[in-house]
């Protein structure tokens, strides 16, 4: 059309229809495998408009590099990028050089069939400055309402109104027909909108404006609902829309192709379907009004209907899908099921049997473990877990993942373990996370009919010593910060002995949790929350390990010692007991702090370190590390050498043997089947075992139950690993026997020793652990946990599948270096090979 210009808006954020817009412009959505503002585009050149300026802002380059200069389409584009966010009218004024005639405003993200030449003819039959696209709607909330006299010249506005202030179905569709003079009006470099301000300036000045009645269809694709209902809307011929693509006939419906695609004929067609360039479709897939991008492959069986799937997305076979859209480059198993309404965004890889539940939001870059039930939005975060419990814990990034929402639900899920009016003890440490985290896990116990014993900031082995001295008490929760990752909670979860919940109590929680089966009590039997005095419990937990240890043994003239409490909650309780049991100490970071604790890797460098100096020039006879909540412990001899896990545990195991010859008797020690066996005992019966879902009367029958991490559990005081205590235990040990931590480290006979993650998906780790079985058939074997192979009587080779992680571990043994990187080659390359074949 001679002497109109058009200006396509396309400087939103796409902040409501989040997450599709994370990786492009809403402009740039795909509607039918093309460009929303593309058609928009076309559009105009259809209606004989060939000069658009394009107002950009948000991801500009994503836009310019599509469009270029426009020749494609027939038209000239030009580009304007404002300094900033100056509102819809401002950045208009910004193409102020370029509109020197009548120009269309309109929006680069809806979509309608409208009459654009109509649109201008009114316009220019009212001789009208400025004239609106109007149209009604049957929930005008959203819109800015719109009153027209008789001659259509507008006589009120109002923006987004509540149902109370609606007196009009007519909307302001945000297409405007303008004449140049009218940007003058405009102010430069100031936030400036069309309806909010210049309408009613205009209306002020007597300018008249007109609103132009449009029939057809007209819809702002504002949020994800809107997006789909759009395609469908198309796939339904609901409005006036050229489907691209080279049309084929089936019985059932049509299939529109915009390339070369591989589909096999056994594929039904129902309703209309689209799909691009190089698609490959499986035996068997059923397609009903589809939308598929380009690039993409969808193994046999798979039931899709409703829904769009964008470029470069690879799923596997059995996949049902109803009202979907699926992001670009996305991974998606075998046998996954989406309920209606999954929204999937880019980068995304969804495993072997997972279960997606009705509208679902997973956002960018998220990983779904194989079997996963997923109930909830994925918004942060990188994971979803087919599981919440890892070894009895919860962990997430605290207030994201782990929010007050999920720990209150957390709460609910686990009161149905428990019969109403049941008593269990909570804890948390220092971190305002854990405190915010445990109030409203405390809110879901008590709406379950569950009573708490509530212990505020105690360190966790006072909360495990209650839960096992008190009778009373069911069990237990302790909220922490997660060592691994300081921004995340670890909630851990304690039976009625104050061990770890099992495995079957965790799945029970787990499956209360994802199908939201909560129990909800009556007034009358709402739990109780008893707040116990926390210097109290204390005090008990002192007692109990001054009577368990033989602390005048341990006090002795010239046997001082160093410890460093790395700023965690032991730091208001150790030093005390130390002091009480008139222990010469030096005591080192005993104070809590965030700021420190932010940084555990960097803390334990220096901790390591400050200690070793600090044992070896003051002379003192021990050093210890504890780690914040009571995690472990590391040794430092006199000689200023900080122990490794392993021969730590190796010098305990000496000590435990030592004592146990002074007794006259064999004790008995527990370890897991990955721990360390070429250093023999004369007076330890070693068992190696499956290091999980203990039971109280099992852990009792040692001595010593320990890991290869650096905690001790010594069941004379308590069945569970208990820092403090291992501590002064190891303390007793070598002020009885006057041993040294040197002497006895210099005795360790030298070995190699590794451990070692190996990523390998969740669908291949039984075929690798079956080909580890029949590497093992001739050999000394052990299938206790995991396969274990000796290669000889000291070399072995173990592979444990990690119960979580898409990860296995290998743990190697060997004679000395050489031997062991050769046996780990060896596996290596076997795993590598079983797993590509």
């Amino acid at each position: 059309m001679s002497n109109v210009k058009a200006v396509l808006m396309a400087g939103g954020f796409g902040t409501r229809i989040q997450p599709l817009t994370a990786s492009v412009p809403k402009p740039m959505l795909p509607v039918v495998n093309f460009p929303m503002m593309e058609h928009i585009l076309k559009k105009l050149k259809r209606t004989g408009i060939d000069e658009v300026v394009i107002l950009l802002y948000f991801k500009p380059d994503v836009i310019k590099n599509y469009f270029k200069d426009g020749s494609k389409w027939g038209v000239k584009i030009h580009y304007v990028l404002p300094d900033d966010d100056y509102g819809t009218a401002g950045a208009v004024k910004f193409a102020q050089e370029f509109l020197d005639t009548t120009f269309m405003v309109v929006s680069g993200d809806l979509v309608t069939d409208f009459d654009f030449k109509k649109i201008i003819s009114e316009h220019r039959k009212k001789n009208s400055k400025l004239s609106i696209a109007l149209t009604s709607v049957e929930n005008p909330l959203e819109f800015g309402i719109v009153i027209t006299d008789e001659n259509q010249k507008i006589e009120k506005f109002l923006e987004k109104p509540s149902w109370g202030e609606v007196f009009s179905d007519t909307i302001n569709t945000g297409i405007y027909v303008i004449e140049p003079e009218i940007l003058d009006f405009i102010p430069l470099k100031e936030n400036f909108d069309f309806a909010k301000n210049l309408f009613p300036l205009l209306m002020e000045k007597g300018i008249d404006l007109y609103g132009i009645n449009m029939e057809g269809y007209w819809r702002d694709v504002g949020n994800p609902d809107s997006y789909r209902e759009v395609h469908q809307d198309i796939l339904n011929e609901r409005l006036n829309f050229e489907i691209p693509g080279k049309v084929v006939e089936y019985p059932d419906g049509k299939l529109y192709l915009t390339g070369d695609s591989q589909i096999d004929n056994s594929v039904e067609i129902v309703g209309n379907v689209v799909i691009g360039n190089n698609v490959k479709l499986g035996k068997g897939v059923k397609l009903n009004n589809v939308v598929i991008g380009d690039n993409v492959e969808i193994g046999e069986n798979g039931k899709i209907r409703n829904s769009v799937l964008w470029h470069d997305i690879k799923i596997g076979k059995n996949f049902i899908l109803d009202n979907g859209v699926i992001c670009e480059n996305n991974e998606i198993g075998d046998n996954v099921e989406a309920k209606a309404g999954l929204i999937l965004a880019r980068n995304c890889k969804i495993g072997d049997l997972v279960k997606i539940e009705q509208d679902v939001t997973i956002w960018p870059d998220k990983k779904i473990d194989p079997a996963s039930i997923v109930n909830n939005n994925i918004v942060f975060g990188d994971r979803y877990k087919s599981s919440i419990f890892e070894h009895g814990s919860v962990v997430g990034k605290s207030n994201i993942e782990f929010s007050c929402d999920m720990a209150t639900k957390l709460a609910e899920a686990f009161a149905t373990v428990l019969p109403v009016g049941a008593k269990i003890a909570t804890a948390r440490d220092k971190d305002k996370s854990a405190r915010m985290l445990k109030r409203s896990f405390l809110g879901g116990l008590l709406s379950s009919g569950i009573n708490v014993v509530d212990l505020g900031g105690v360190p966790i082995s006072v909360l495990r010593h209650e839960i096992y001295t008190n009778p009373e008490i069911v069990g237990g929760v302790y909220f922490k910060q997660s060592s691994v990752d300081p921004f995340s909670t670890e909630a851990t979860f304690f039976n009625e002995h104050g061990l770890r919940i099992s495995t079957n109590t965790a799945k029970a929680v787990e499956k209360a949790f994802f199908k939201e089966k909560f129990r909800r009590v009556d007034y009358y039997q709402i739990g109780k929350i008893y707040e116990n005095d926390y210097a109290v419990e204390i005090e008990k937990y002192k007692n109990a390990v001054k009577e368990t240890v033989d602390f005048k043994i341990i006090t002795s003239e010239n046997f001082r010692i160093a410890v460093d409490m790395m700023h965690g909650i032991l730091g208001e309780v150790f030093p005390e007991i130390l002091t009480e049991l008139e222990i010469e100490h030096i005591t080192l970071n005993s104070y809590y702090d965030e700021r420190k604790l932010f940084n555990l890797p960097h803390l334990e460098n220096i901790s390591k370190k400050d200690m070793s100096n600090i044992v070896k020039s003051l002379g003192l006879k021990a050093g210890f590390m504890l780690y914040p909540n009571g995690e472990k412990i590391l040794i430092i001899t006199e000689e200023g050498e900080v122990l490794d896990k392993i021969k730590g545990l190796l010098v305990v195991l000496n000590l435990v043997d030592i004592h146990a010859k002074n007794l006259n008797t064999k004790l008995k020690v527990f370890l897991p089947v990955w721990a360390p066996d070429i250093v023999k005992f004369e007076n330890l019966e070693i068992t190696y075992g499956k290091y999980t879902d203990f039971k109280l009367e099992d852990l009792q029958k040692y001595y010593l139950v320990a890991t290869v991490e650096g905690s001790f559990a010594f069941t004379e005081f308590v069945p569970y690993r208990d820092t403090m205590y291992a501590t002064l235990k190891i303390l007793e040990f070598l002020n009885r026997y006057k041993l040294s931590l040197a002497e006895i480290s210099k005795n360790i006979v030298k070995f190699f020793y590794k451990h070692c993650e190996i990523p390998c998906p969740q669908i291949k780790k039984g075929k690798i652990m079956k080909k580890f079985i029949q590497e093992a058939k001739g050999k000394k074997h052990s299938l206790v946990d995991g396969v274990k192979i000796w290669e000889n009587d000291t070399d072995w080779i173990l592979l444990i599948p990690d119960q979580y992680g898409e990860f296995l571990h290998l743990y190697m043994q060997a004679k000395n270096e050489e031997i062991g990187n050769k046996l780990h080659k060896k596996y290596e390359e076997k795993i590598k090979n079983w797993m590509e074949n």
